[in-house]
């Protein structure tokens, strides 16, 4: 290595009269250039990146507009509140009325609807029965505001994760969107069903006309329950294949 002459080319050592290094020169060179060129080729991902996160804003924004629902839903408690304030009136114009309160009985009178020929001034068999029918007809709406209630907030807002709550609902633990029509549809069936037994235990304050058109209304909430249940029982059926 005495007669080797060392010059400089490009920050690079080159060795003259010696051919193992000029070799490996030529790799050095060969392999800046193929990392030059891939560096030039690699694409850059930062443009697609923002306009990536700016179009989640739009799709984030729809599904948080679920919570929209939320005063709707507090509205429905309110109203159930106004329920079991009205159950309790009746309840205690009932109790009242039975032990001879004659304003209790005309409270009673007035709010059922019930007319007689000569004044009513005690309880008769009649009386009570509607009054009693009144108070299912709360419970039972009562029983389908919870399910809207509490149904909807878990299918359309949020969950509620009541999976190891030992009050869960059975029902709650398989709801979906059709379930909770089928519910809603039986629901309805069985208030329109009180209303037309009150209906015609006092039919005589009734015409024929309003009987026979709460007959066909009833008749047309049952029918469409069974197509509800039917449409859901062929659905399930298509995405079991």
């Amino acid at each position: 290595m005495r007669n080797v002459r060392v010059c400089t080319y490009k920050g690079l050592t080159e060795t003259k009269l010696t051919p193992a290094h000029q070799s490996v020169i030529t790799v050095i060179k060969s392999k800046r250039h193929l990392d030059k060129l891939l560096f030039m080729s690699t694409p850059k991902h930062t443009p697609a990146h923002t306009d990536a996160s700016k179009m989640q804003f739009l799709p984030n924004m729809i599904f948080a507009s679920r919570w929209l629902q939320m005063p709707l839903y507090l509205g429905l408690i309110l109203a159930q509140g106004v329920y079991v304030w009205h159950f309790f009136i009746e309840l205690y114009h009932l109790v009242f009325a039975a032990f001879g309160s004659q304003p209790d009985v005309v409270a009673l009178v007035t709010s059922i609807g019930y007319k007689s020929d000569v004044p009513v001034t005690t309880l008769n068999e009649t009386i009570i029965m509607l009054v009693v029918l009144a108070l299912i007809d709360v419970v039972m709406i009562s029983n389908l505001l919870i399910m809207v209630i509490v149904g909807g907030y878990e299918t359309f807002v949020s969950r509620m994760n009541l999976q190891d709550h030992p009050d869960q609902p059975e029902w709650l633990s398989h709801v979906n969107a059709s379930v909770l029509k089928v519910k809603l549809a039986t629901a309805i069936i069985g208030i329109s069903s009180i209303h037309l037994l009150k209906t015609f235990i006092n039919a005589a304050n009734y015409t024929q006309q309003v009987l026979m058109y709460q007959t066909i209304i009833h008749i047309v909430f049952l029918m469409s329950a069974m197509a509800i249940a039917y449409t859901d029982k062929l659905m399930s059926g298509s995405g079991k294949h």
